[in-house]
């Protein structure tokens, strides 16, 4: 059992209505995200086109934060707020899906960028499942 199942599991209150497996994946997915963004960020700052790709390394920089900041508002359950929740999942989505689309445009020069989109794909879709199941 990976950390997330276990700390959702040994949640001592009801979770509610929320898909624990929709939940499990997102926290997954958004610190994974966050990972690799910033890595790849620090991969394209390593470039010898660094210049070529400032906005680039913006994009990954904010997806990151966002990404981290969302699998930490989800990980809290005490007392959660579902407007700011909705919020947080809303803005991941977005921060993935432009900086997803900003490494797509470097993939076939930067395997760090293919991967990061890639990355940022499963994040943005994990943020819209959940959000679906949210109501």
């Amino acid at each position: 059992m990976h950390t997330v199942e276990a700390m959702l599991e040994t949640y001592p209150k009801d979770l509610g209505n929320v898909d624990r497996g929709k939940l499990t994946a997102c926290i997954r997915a958004c610190y994974e995200c966050s990972q690799t963004c910033t890595a790849c960020a620090d991969a394209c700052l390593s470039e010898d086109m660094v210049a070529d790709l400032v906005r680039c390394v913006r994009t990954n920089l904010d997806c990151a934060d966002i990404c981290a900041t969302t699998g930490a508002v989800l990980s809290r359950h005490t007392g959660r707020d579902a407007t700011v929740t909705r919020a947080a999942l809303e803005a991941c989505a977005q921060a993935c899906k432009a900086c997803g689309e900003e490494c797509e445009k470097h993939a076939s020069m930067h395997e760090h960028c293919r991967v990061c989109a890639e990355s940022c794909r499963r994040c943005e879709q994990a943020c819209r499942e959940l959000l679906a199941t949210l109501g």
